[in-house]
């Protein structure tokens, strides 16, 4: 439980004549990657962030500090417009050539600020810190026009406690309302199960199974590592390309992978994952007014976090890619459909109240020709 009061990384403050800023990184038109960092008190988020700061990976990265806490969801509107006053508090280098630093007001600008640096990032860690909800940092850095070119969202990462999940989410599994927990794990596209050394011995093979199922049967598309003390490989976390639209390998391992991972109940009303498939192609303009009806109205009661796919569109010959976090989708070509795919649709879907026969059956209509 110690994990959220352990000390910072020894650091040394930057001399001030360091804090120039260049407008752009010359020859250089690669974005700079953002991992957030969230998890439940005490799950072990500073021990991740702190064994990655300390770690001998010969990386140039960042951390922020978040003390944004609940109202980031409702100051998306000033954050874009941008206000005066001192944005970074404090900046730190550390030994490992690492910088930190504590941002209490615009995220947008602090990044801004980091990525033009003169020198160059390899990564930025944003910790969640009083943060429950990562979807609203997902708005802003997956598709903010001002930050799309400078920075990218790489994934998010939920840090869970190995020993007190299984707890956290029977106490609340048949309520209307979820704790942070669940949304956390919802969101993530890393779950880091920590702590598994206090799981007890005889059994700890069976729990720990089952608490990975747990998760599964929450968000079937994480994956799940786990841990002691949050020392993982780095190439799991960083760099995962979760939103990359580009990088349509990975994202369709993850739907071959868990297409049969989704909740058994197709009613179910926990929090859970399901997919639905179609195999004839869809007209992409009613795709999208099928996912606004589901993601702005939701429909029938439906509350979705998250959804992933891939679409195969009529007239195009482009395998299209859907993602959505809660509000905000976005649907685009990836690549050429190969002679020997079979083309098909296949969409996975993480939320509340979720209803397979409705989903399938109101997408299929995406099949139909327009009259």
């Amino acid at each position: 439980m110690e994990d959220e009061e352990e000390d910072p990384p020894l650091a040394v403050r930057i001399d001030e004549t360091t804090h120039e800023f260049s407008n752009s990184h010359e020859n250089d038109d690669v974005s700079v990657g953002v991992t957030v960092i969230t998890g439940f008190l005490g799950a072990g988020k500073s021990t991740l962030v702190n064994y990655i700061l300390n770690g001998k990976h010969g990386k140039r990265i960042a951390v922020i500090l978040n003390e944004f806490g609940e109202e980031i969801g409702v100051e998306r509107a000033m954050i874009n417009e941008g206000e005066g006053g001192a944005l970074v508090e404090e900046w730190v280098e550390l030994a490992n050539g690492c910088i930190c630093c504590t941002v209490k007001h615009s995220l947008v600008q602090a990044l801004e600020q980091l990525v033009q640096r003169k020198e160059r990032l390899d990564h930025i860690l944003l910790e969640t810190t009083g943060l429950a909800n990562p979807a609203p940092l997902a708005s802003v850095l997956w598709l903010d026009d001002q930050l799309e070119s400078a920075v990218r969202l790489d994934s998010i990462i939920t840090v869970v406690d190995a020993k007190n999940l299984l707890f956290q989410i029977d106490k609340y599994r048949h309520l209307s309302s979820y704790p942070e927990a669940i949304h956390q794990i919802a969101f993530a596209d890393v779950v880091i199960l920590n702590k598994v050394d206090l799981v007890s011995p005889e059994r700890s093979g069976d729990s720990l199974d089952e608490l990975e199922k747990e998760i599964h049967e929450i968000n079937s598309l994480a994956h799940v590592i786990r841990s002691v003390r949050c020392q993982v490989d780095l190439s799991e976390v960083l760099n995962c390309r979760a939103y990359d639209a580009t990088h349509v390998t990975r994202l369709e391992g993850l739907l071959e992978e868990h297409q049969y991972k989704s909740s058994q109940n197709l009613h179910d009303n926990n929090v859970r994952t399901l997919s639905i498939c179609e195999p004839l192609a869809v007209n992409l303009d009613k795709v999208r007014l099928w996912l606004e009806e589901i993601l702005w109205d939701k429909k029938d009661g439906m509350d979705v976090y998250r959804c992933k796919g891939v679409l195969s569109v009529k007239h195009s010959d482009q395998l299209h890619t859907l993602q959505a976090v809660r509000e905000i989708y976005e649907i685009v070509p990836a690549r050429k459909w190969r002679t020997e795919e079979t083309q098909m649709n296949k969409i996975v879907f993480i939320g509340h109240h979720l209803n397979q026969d409705i989903l399938q059956d109101s997408f299929r209509t995406c099949t139909l020709a327009t009259t």
